[in-house]
């Protein structure tokens, strides 16, 4: 019992020392108020004074908060300034931009006037109108005229961005020098204008898709009869087919247009062990065709022969995309499930150089002016773009789709564009690594539709069985 007293008490003194010591590394304020609640003895007067220092103190304090306040909202006013600023100079330099245009633009169309002896009689009498602006009852518009200018006010916002983008270029590019071409200086119709004007000139030419032949492959809704891959040969003589049907067939174009549906035949025909996912034609040797397919293999055939030249077996599951280098003949590339990018030589067997991602690989393309770059479409939402010198990481990532990338296609060495099941294209500089414009209208959002590029035009199909062209 002695031992459990003298316990008890070395217990209660050492909490007693803790306390004491807890209360001597209290804060100042807490020490106070702990000496308050125990009711330290002090007078009016000290209170007072020490009443008198609190206040003092929560005054300053207030006072150096409002300051600061002040001080962040003058901050945030003289930047928002200096943004309204900057927009406004920019505002202005777009107006004068515009005003010189419209100027550029009504001296052009009454030189056209002019030279057709179009509205003589009106040009010699007096008017009260502007010089250059024309009596819109006047000119007769045909339908379509007005559809032409319904499509751009449609697409109005994207126009005025492009409109801006090239004449803000163009400015930049031409300060301090003398313009190229002279007589566009004398005209005043400026190179940004001109650029645009071409722009505006194409987008509107065009305002529907006409059908100039029906190829038929059997039940439509018969799923052995989906068509995964239509690629066109070099010189658009020959186009080829395939898909889940494991065959290639190889139409004439020609005839396809000018021959009845019903006697359309291929002029070859190529069996495989596996469906099909995609075709690409060699840009040099016109008779041959690579094939990717479901079971992971990559072939390449001779299609005078009908025969496979090369089957390479390296990947371990579907390979979904397969594309020959315009510029190197001998190289071909594949994409597939297995995340793995493969590098083919037609004159050897085995893979040349292999690239490993962390996603399935969706598509594949070489850049048109280089063999040793090119994009990778996957599903992880981005595009890589590879420099085949260094492979160890990518050149560039472009970031921007929500959903898998499904297709990538080059308008040329500088321009590439995205299809993804996000139901966006994307546009995109592999030179400057930028983006350069979306484009939405059309539905995907689970299927493979399909991307072609041609010039400055990029097509895609749909889920609600449509079409949509796009200008870049």
């Amino acid at each position: 019992s002695n031992v459990i007293f003298y316990s008890s008490m070395a217990l209660q003194l050492l909490m007693k020392t803790s306390a004491h010591q807890l209360a001597r590394a209290a804060p100042p304020l807490e020490q106070l108020r702990r000496a308050l609640e125990q009711g330290c003895e002090a007078s009016v007067k000290e209170l007072e004074s020490l009443l008198y220092l609190i206040a003092q103190r929560k005054n300053k304090m207030e006072q150096e908060e409002a300051e600061m306040n002040l001080q962040i909202l003058l901050d945030f006013l003289q930047c928002l300034r200096k943004k309204k600023v900057d927009e406004l100079s920019e505002i202005q330099s777009d107006l004068q931009y515009i005003k010189e245009d419209i100027q550029a633009v009504e001296r052009r169309r009454m030189e056209f006037y002019q030279r057709n002896n179009m509205f003589s009689e009106k040009l010699s009498m007096p008017t009260d109108q502007p010089h250059g602006v024309l009596n819109p009852e006047n000119l007769s518009q045909s339908g379509l005229a007005l559809a032409r200018k319904k499509r751009v006010h449609m697409q109005f916002n994207d126009l005025q961005e492009c409109y801006l983008q090239k004449r803000r270029y163009w400015a930049r590019s031409t300060s301090g020098h003398q313009d190229r071409d002279p007589s566009l200086r004398r005209e005043g119709y400026t190179e940004g204008l001109e650029d645009f004007h071409s722009v505006l000139t194409t987008f509107t030419r065009y305002s529907r898709l006409r059908v100039v032949a029906e190829l038929r492959h059997g039940d439509l809704f018969h799923s052995a009869n989906i068509v995964s891959s239509i690629e066109f040969d070099r010189d658009d003589e020959l186009f080829a087919t395939a898909g889940v049907s494991r065959r290639i067939k190889i139409f004439e174009f020609s005839s396809v247009v000018n021959e009845p549906a019903d006697v359309q035949c291929p002029v070859a025909e190529m069996s495989t062990r596996s469906k099909l996912s995609c075709l690409s034609w060699n840009r040099y040797t016109k008779n041959h065709i690579a094939s990717s397919d479901y079971e992971g293999i990559v072939t390449v055939w001779d299609v005078t022969t009908r025969q496979s030249v090369m089957e390479y077996e390296e990947h371990e599951k579907r390979a979904w995309s397969v594309d020959f280098s315009r510029t190197e003949p001998s190289m071909l590339v594949s994409g597939s499930d297995d995340c793995k990018v493969k590098i083919w030589c037609t004159k050897q067997e085995a893979c040349a150089l292999n690239i490993d991602m962390k996603a399935n690989i969706c598509s594949v393309k070489y850049n048109p002016g280089s063999s040793l770059h090119i994009a990778v479409g996957s599903a992880d939402h981005h595009i890589h773009y590879y420099d085949l010198r260094k492979t160890v990481q990518p050149l560039y990532i472009f970031s921007g789709h929500r959903k898998a990338v499904s297709y990538v296609k080059f308008l040329s060495s500088t321009e590439l564009a995205s299809a993804s099941t996000d139901s966006t294209l994307r546009l995109w500089d592999v030179k400057e690594n930028a983006p350069l414009r979306v484009f939405r209208g059309h539905t995907n959002e689970k299927n493979f539709v399909g991307l072609t590029v041609s010039n400055e035009y990029i097509a895609c199909g749909s889920e609600t069985n449509e079409v949509f062209v796009y200008h870049k």
